[in-house]
């Protein structure tokens, strides 16, 4: 008796009676014939039995539930049609110099990052009129704030279409984006697409799709006002004052969108969550905070206390008895430490860890 073991590791028996009567009842040792796709299962079998994952997620899902039936019908397999099955597929990766990317799509992904904008624009267009690609699957990369205007001037069978082809978070976040009157209209509009064609479906991607594309992209991702905001954060308070008195003289409106973007050290009690404190606090350079406690003392006392407020007791205490201990420093040195808080503080909005309240109008 010999015990071999098969591809799911279990021990098998075989007997090897009849060898020595000149071959009589010797056990074929012939490998199976198997068809290509049966010979792919039997890898992604053996891929999966050492804990290696062979990227099945990464196929189309009639790929993938082709595969699962192939692997449920194959039974067991004999150790000389693994051996052959696995020596062909290694001389196949041996063989293989180069793969390239599977159509435009993925030719664009792996290009992207070295192609033109205007390149890329003009290849995301030829791809998208390529046959078989599917428009829901592009648009539904587009960001909230590229797909919300269509909520507006878009019908609301188009827009209910749109809400049912995404994700249930991108739906609600583009449901909150718009008027609560309209927000109810679309909801229930949503109800009424129980009857409507598959083909009808991809006619209205490819055209919401192309309403998308047809945008130029922006050179910026923030507006005019935002951006200039941004650079007068970080300049000091007398300087910023007199910029924005002179944008006022020239252009009132966008001068008021500045100052909205603005958020300085004083603006902290009005922006900041109190229960964010702590994270700000976590994130910070401990010596910064207390030069920027020392300077904002007289300078922005309201700023500090707030923090100090919001705080663990016995941590607040510490703080503004060495902020207190400190004394006043330079006026350059505590603009720089409130202005390194406040960076801080976006910086950690920017990455999601906390959340900014709306500027007051």
């Amino acid at each position: 008796m010999e015990v071999l073991r098969d591809v799911h590791g279990n021990s098998s028996s075989l007997s090897l009676d009849g060898v020595a009567n000149g071959g009589a009842g010797m056990i074929d040792v012939t490998p199976k014939r198997m068809g290509q796709q049966q010979k792919a299962a039997v890898i992604v079998r053996l891929l999966l039995g050492q804990g290696v994952s062979p990227g099945v997620q990464k196929l189309a899902p009639h790929h993938q539930t082709r595969l699962a039936h192939i692997i449920s019908e194959l039974g067991n397999i004999d150790r000389q049609t693994l051996a052959a099955v696995v020596r062909e597929f290694t001389d196949r990766i041996d063989n293989l110099a180069l793969s390239f990317p599977d159509g435009l799509g993925e030719t664009i992904d792996l290009l992207e990052p070295h192609l033109g904008e205007d390149a890329l624009s003009a290849l995301r267009s030829a791809a998208a009129n390529s046959e078989g690609n599917d428009p829901w699957a592009r648009i539904a990369k587009q960001p909230v704030d590229r797909l919300s205007p269509l909520m507006e001037s878009e019908s609301a069978e188009v827009c209910a279409v749109l809400l049912s082809k995404l994700t249930v978070a991108k739906a609600a976040a583009l449901l909150a984006e718009v008027p609560e009157d309209r927000a109810q209209i679309l909801a229930h509009t949503v109800a009424l697409t129980e009857t409507i064609s598959p083909d009808l479906v991809t006619r209205i991607g490819a055209d919401v799709a192309a309403i998308l594309e047809a945008v130029p992209p922006q050179a910026f991702s923030k507006t005019a006002a935002e951006r200039v905001g941004a650079i007068l954060n970080s300049t000091p308070q007398a300087a910023r004052d007199k910029m924005l008195e002179g944008l006022n003289d020239k252009d009132a409106p966008f001068a008021k969108e500045v100052r909205k973007s603005i958020f300085s050290f004083n603006h902290i009690p009005e922006r900041v969550e109190p229960g964010d404190v702590p994270i700000i606090v976590r994130k910070a350079d401990a010596q910064s905070i207390i030069v920027a406690f020392a300077a904002g003392l007289s300078a922005a006392p309201l700023s500090v206390e707030f923090l100090l407020e919001n705080m663990s007791k016995r941590l607040a205490e510490q703080m503004r008895d060495e902020a207190e201990g400190l004394g006043a420093p330079k006026p350059e040195e505590g603009e720089a430490a409130m202005s390194d808080l406040v960076s801080t503080i976006r910086d950690l909005a920017d990455q999601g860890e906390i959340t900014l309240l709306p500027p007051p109008e």
